[in-house]
């Protein structure tokens, strides 16, 4: 069986127009599926609209960290703290290292805010469709009847 992992996605682009996003978006969930563990990360749905992505990053700063979003794509990217390199560990077990994150996002869904606090890292998300492509009710009232005229030839 072979795995879809070992598939050269770009060749594909020449075959292809017009999908570039899906192609980068299976890179993207390729690239975060190689056993990437760190920082270890919740995500929990507060209701239809609203989510917050948790992530524990201990010994990290806000001078350490760096989110951006870009498209539908959310990248949360940490720089190890300076200065741990002169320490003389007897025991290391909080990892401190590089690392990068990303989440693909659906339509209208933007960071509302991000807090650090005690070493957990919250961003709040929310989906707000805009009001001309949210369903509309129509109202429907009583009176006279449409009469409806065919052109006659």
């Amino acid at each position: 069986m072979t795995r879809l992992t070992t598939l050269d996605l770009p060749s594909y682009y020449k075959a292809t127009i017009g999908f570039d996003r899906i192609f980068d978006e299976l890179e993207r969930t390729f690239a975060n599926s190689q056993s990437n563990s760190y920082p270890p990360y919740n995500i929990a749905k507060l209701d239809d609209n609203e989510f917050v992505i948790s992530l524990a990053v201990a010994g990290f700063s806000m001078d350490d960290l760096e989110i951006t979003q870009e498209s539908n794509v959310l990248r949360i990217e940490g720089t190890s703290p300076k200065g741990e390199e002169q320490v003389n560990y007897v025991h290391k077990g909080i990892g401190s290292r590089n690392f990068r994150r990303e989440f693909a996002l659906a339509d209208y869904v933007e960071v509302v805010e991000a807090r650090l606090s005690v070493g957990m890292l919250n961003i709040r998300l929310r989906r707000e469709i805009p009001e001309a492509l949210q369903p509309k009710k129509i109202k429907i009232s009583a009176g006279e009847e449409f009469t409806i005229k065919y052109n006659e030839e």
